[in-house]
């Protein structure tokens, strides 16, 4: 995305967070930066995107939960995951249940109003296997079946998909890893997975080949390759807490590289 003089010329541009699974870690690294670096920005993202479990750190920007409790959740979540020989695919993990518990709690009572017409959460539709961008919710409860939707990996979370507004969606991650609307204002990008991203991390470009798949982009490596595993199988809390510090770093160093990001001093 081109960056160039977009605070100055007070030109809309909006926030994309691609899906991630564990690795939404990175992405909370991000949005701490941002709100301790450049909160505007944050505060002028004219629309969050989000896919898979990006959609619940878009969903967190837009209602302004807090980090410190959604850190809370995926360490959690990943402690519990790692209990078990089969990890996420135990039948004792019930990863949509918690996920549910935790957004009930966690969302404010009046963040589908909120997020209405700002936040834009990536779905595939079963019946034909397109893409669907939820943006409108009438509920806090319908809000929190469409991130239910956006987050469902089949066998993963289990077998029968749930519905929002009586359709049935499954991850958003199949058919718009990295939501964007092209045809809009410019869109800077967020993943945990190095790629041709506004901010992600950078790896040695000893093999330095991007292709896109599911609408994202994604370089051949094999740091990605591991980052792909932690997604779905979580690593140690140490290593979890260095991703997120990651997500820190990258961060401040793309507001370095586009000054206009930085606050003055």
């Amino acid at each position: 995305m081109a960056v160039e003089d977009l605070r100055a010329s007070s030109t809309p541009f909006s926030l994309s967070f691609s899906g991630s699974g564990f690795l939404a870690l990175y992405q909370v690294g991000v949005v701490q930066s941002l709100l301790e670096l450049a909160p505007d920005l944050l505060r002028s993202a004219c629309k969050v995107y989000g896919s898979s479990a990006g959609s619940l750190i878009a969903a967190a920007v837009v209602c302004g939960v807090g980090l410190d409790d959604l850190k809370e959740f995926f360490f959690a979540l990943a402690t519990e995951v790692r209990k078990t020989i089969l990890g996420p695919l135990s039948p004792k993990c019930s990863l949509l249940a918690n996920l549910k518990a935790v957004l009930q709690r966690m969302l404010p009572e009046d963040s589908y109003l909120l997020a209405s017409g700002r936040l834009h959460i990536s779905l595939t539709r079963v019946v034909d296997g397109q893409n669907v961008m939820a943006s409108e919710f009438s509920s806090k409860d319908e809000l929190i079946q469409a991130l239910l939707c956006s987050c469902f990996l089949p066998i993963y979370c289990g077998f029968i998909p749930p519905s929002y507004r009586g359709v049935r969606y499954v991850d958003g991650g199949f058919t718009g890893l990295q939501p964007v609307s092209s045809l809009e204002e410019p869109v800077i990008t967020v993943s945990p997975f190095t790629g041709e991203l506004d901010i992600c991390p950078r790896d040695c470009p000893a093999i330095f080949f991007c292709f896109q798949i599911f609408n994202g982009s994604i370089q051949i490596s094999i740091e990605n390759l591991c980052r792909i595993s932690y997604a779905l199988f979580p690593p140690s809390t140490m290593v979890l807490n260095d991703i997120f510090s990651q997500g820190y770093q990258d961060t401040a160093l793309f507001l370095y590289r586009n000054s206009k990001w930085h606050p003055r001093t």
